[in-house]
Order: structure tokens, then sequence, then C-alpha cells
């Protein structure tokens, strides 16, 4: 059974750092890219970032890069997704799930979300 755990969500202020995981377990780790979504209150899932099996990333929207950074530790099965310079506009649930072998839109799996808030 495949499963998707994020964690690391909480309450920050305007500017600071939060740095996500999402555990991942029932499939060949290596063989699958990884990506982060968002749900913001009232909005539509967007996507932030993905992980390739080569280690690159792509990012969805490039209004994110410079402040997150998405790493693997492929012996721990654990994606990360470090948020720098958060603004309260970055409050969402985050979201990881897998699109398959490569980085798209689509999602084969997706995991429960953790709530990150950000205070002005």
């Amino acid at each position: 059974e495949v499963q998707l755990q994020a964690s690391g969500g909480g309450l920050v202020q305007a500017g600071g750092s939060l740095r996500l995981s999402c555990a991942a377990s029932g499939f060949t780790f290596d063989d699958y890219a990884i990506a982060w979504f968002r749900q913001a209150p009232g909005k539509e899932r967007e996507g932030v970032v993905c992980i390739r099996t080569s280690g690159s990333a792509i990012y969805y929207t490039d209004s994110m890069k410079g402040r997150f950074t998405i790493s693997s530790d492929n012996a721990k099965s654990t994606v990360y997704l470090q948020m720098n310079s958060l603004k309260p506009e970055d409050t969402a649930v985050y979201y990881c799930g897998v699109p398959g072998r490569e980085c798209g839109y689509g999602m084969d799996y997706w995991g429960k979300g953790t709530l990150v808030t950000v205070s002005s």
C-alpha cells in the first residue's frame, strides 16, 4: 500500500522558515518523482515544486523559486520542502504526491496534508 505522510507544518511568523517532510512507503522510492502542492483557503490546489528521480527540481510556479527548496533522502524515502522567507500568502495545507516516474500535474497518489500558517 502506497503511503505518503506529510509533516512539519505549524504556525510561523512572516519572514520565518519551516521544513516540511514527506515520508513515503509502499513503492520503490528511487523510481518515482515526488511533488509538493498546496491549497490555500478558498483556492484551488496549486503545484509548488517537484523532484525528479535524478534529484533535479522542477518548479510549478516561478514565484517560489529562491524561497522554497526541495530535496530528498533516498535512504529514508523522504522528501523535504525547505521554505524560507515565508509570507502570509504561503498559508495553506501542503500536500505531497507521486506524479509517476516523471514530474507532472496529475498525481497517482496523494498524502494527507500538513497545515502551514504564516502570521503577519
